[in-house]
């Protein structure tokens, strides 16, 4: 009936004032009626009648095209969250949102590709922090290889842990079930960090995603003057995997894909000189483009592109969030500038690789914590700092204590102090020459301002910038404990 009608109609993309009469284009009258052809009457009737068949025509394409995006995210919605479409009318509080921050665990495999070998392991694994009360988020790539105990699994490589909880399915309090659940609750503990929500996609979901939204921008900026280059080859397009200049680039989603798999290990690769960190960064950066590109108007009022990545979601993300809890988190992450997304990588956390490699019994090439094999303590250090709003943790400076007194123990105790105030102390050690007052020696250039108010709270107002340990320490600050620390820790005693 809709194309019946429309036939009848000017083209709705004809303008109005554009129409000329046209013999065929009869109107059908009552016995005896005339139709006059010429003159001011008939434009006038015409005019009308033109206008009020367009109104009706643009009214009924856009119903039609608005209930098919309509049932079409239903649709979608429904195979990803479950439950109604008008759960999205509503607006229900997060998790971890009384607490100012909410974080979701992201994790992409291949099982869209059943002929990859280890297609179920999630080679993609990142934690999505976002600061609701500032606007503001933060990426954090976790390493496939990270080599860590799996509960029900021993030691693997944490890449592993979601297809352990599928094959054992996993079940314990306080986490999904299954291989997101074991996920899940592995990042958690190592990482001192609360997992508010998950969201399980395949590598389809990028391809499809960037497609769908018109391509996105990347920009290469690597070490290499000639770019990225990876000559494993794209069975899809049967070229190089990756070959990119530095500067920026408007990426299909093909292309989005291969770059966000490339680690250049392939021989004649150059660009990737961070191998699969190189990979986490392009992948980071892919995602805030995404979110950039989903956002803007060119998106948002293009049926045809909001169909294709209502698709591109549907067909390819799993995750325990609700409807009603992703309009808010929508309705929070709106006003969050892409300017205002940090990309943190473990090997670069404040100018510290966090990381070392590592060789397993089996002789599988893996990382692992500086400190050691389970030794998280610097890892979740810097993430709490990321995450506190105690400015002092936040600058997260590097202290060292010296002692410069005749009592042993003295540094010993104030670090454990100071610690507990969330202070980071890197090392202890004797001063070169005792000393009766204690001072401080400020390497931060004015940086640390916090830090320096809370040493000076609690050691008085001796602060220099000479620094005779410059070749002994590199930290921001250093304090040397006088005969004034020792005085007072006996007299506490």
């Amino acid at each position: 009936m809709v194309k019946q009608q429309a036939s009848q109609f000017p083209s709705v993309g004809m303008t109005l004032h554009s129409y000329k009469y046209d013999p065929r284009d009869r109107q059908r009258r009552a016995p005896g009626q005339s139709v006059v052809v010429k003159g001011g009457r008939w434009r006038r009737f015409a005019s009308k009648s033109v206008l009020k068949r367009a109104l009706i025509t643009i009214l009924v394409v856009g119903f039609c095209i608005g209930g098919w995006l309509g049932l079409k995210f239903a649709y979608n919605a429904h195979k990803i969250f479950g439950g109604s479409i008008l759960g999205v009318l509503s607006s229900t509080r997060l998790k971890g949102e009384n607490s100012g921050r909410v974080n979701i665990l992201l994790a992409g495999n291949s099982s869209d590709d059943p002929g990859h070998n280890g297609a179920n392991l999630t080679d993609s694994i990142m934690i999505i922090s976002i600061d609701t009360k500032h606007n503001t988020a933060f990426l954090l790539s976790v390493p496939r290889d990270l080599w860590v105990d799996i509960p029900g699994g021993g030691h693997q490589k944490i890449n592993a842990a979601y297809v352990v909880g599928q094959t054992d399915h996993f079940s314990a309090s306080g986490y999904p079930n299954g291989g997101m659940g074991l996920l899940e609750k592995v990042v958690s503990q190592n990482f001192d960090i609360p997992i508010d929500y998950y969201a399980l996609v395949n590598y389809t979901a990028l391809r499809d995603a960037v497609n769908a939204v018109g391509g996105i921008t990347v920009n290469v900026h690597s070490s290499d003057p000639r770019g990225l280059y990876d000559p494993s080859i794209d069975f899809v397009t049967h070229g190089p995997l990756v070959k990119l200049s530095n500067g920026p680039h408007l990426l299909k989603g093909e292309q989005a894909l291969d770059l966000a798999r490339a680690r250049g290990d392939a021989y004649g690769s150059y660009g990737f000189a961070q191998s699969d960190f190189e990979r986490t960064q392009n992948q980071r950066e892919m995602l805030v483009a995404i979110k950039t590109k989903a956002v803007s108007a060119g998106v948002l009022t293009n049926p045809s592109k909001l169909s294709s990545l209502s698709d591109a979601i549907g067909s390819n993300v799993s995750t325990d969030m609700k409807l009603s809890e992703v309009r808010r988190l929508y309705d929070l992450t709106k006003p969050i500038k892409s300017s205002a997304i940090q990309s943190l990588s473990l090997n670069s956390a404040n100018g510290k690789d966090l990381l070392t490699s590592y060789n397993t019994a089996d002789g599988e090439e893996a990382l692992i914590p500086a400190q050691g094999v389970d030794d998280f303590s610097a890892i979740q250090a810097y993430i709490r700092q990321q995450t506190s709003t105690n400015p002092v943790t936040r600058e997260n400076a590097d202290i060292v204590l010296l002692n410069a007194t005749g009592t042993s123990g003295l540094a010993s105790q104030q670090r454990t102090a100071l610690t507990s105030m969330g202070l980071n102390i890197s090392t202890i050690g004797d001063a070169l020459t005792d000393q009766a007052t204690t001072a401080i020696i400020d390497n931060s250039n004015g940086k640390k301002a916090a830090t320096r108010t809370l040493l000076v709270k609690r050691f008085g107002n001796n602060v220099t910038t000479t620094n005779p340990y410059v070749n002994m320490y590199q930290a921001d600050f250093i304090v040397v404990l006088g005969g004034d620390q020792a005085t007072a820790a006996s007299t506490a005693n």
